[in-house]
């Protein structure tokens, strides 16, 4: 497996880490008769995520964040892949993504400012590393 293609499947692990690490104190939080409830607009007094803790809220948007982030890093690396593109700066840009994604993490549940920024713009950076390199 490429190096591009190894990176992609540990984003998606990271991924998967993030869901747990919103849900669980989420659950803890809420109690399962809300987070396990259809959440009809019309049972709730407002969206659960308006109902936790604001930690486990930032958990929350940077667990949406990595999914918008992921699209973009999927397409960069498949773009790698099937252009047979790959190269020591392309493992580099991947390797700089997820070590960006994963620091992005405790900064936006910490409210670490402003280094939850800079690793964004970090992991958007090996992004469009990425797609440059499969293009030229």
């Amino acid at each position: 497996m490429t190096p591009e293609l190894t990176a992609l499947a540990l984003a998606a692990l990271l991924q998967i880490g993030q869901i747990a690490l919103m849900a669980i104190p989420a659950n803890l939080e809420l109690g399962t008769a809300k987070t396990l409830s259809p959440r009809d607009p019309g049972r709730m007094d407002k969206p659960l995520m308006e109902q936790v803790s604001p930690r486990t809220g930032r958990l929350y948007r940077a667990m949406n964040n990595h999914f918008e982030s992921l699209l973009l890093f999927a397409i960069a690396t498949l773009t790698v892949t099937f252009a047979d593109k790959g190269s020591g700066l392309t493992a580099a840009a991947c390797g700089l993504y997820l070590v960006a994604r994963l620091l992005y993490i405790p900064a936006y549940a910490f409210g670490w400012v402003p280094w939850r920024s800079v690793f964004w713009a970090l992991g958007l950076l090996a992004i469009l590393i990425l797609l440059a390199a499969a293009l030229l």
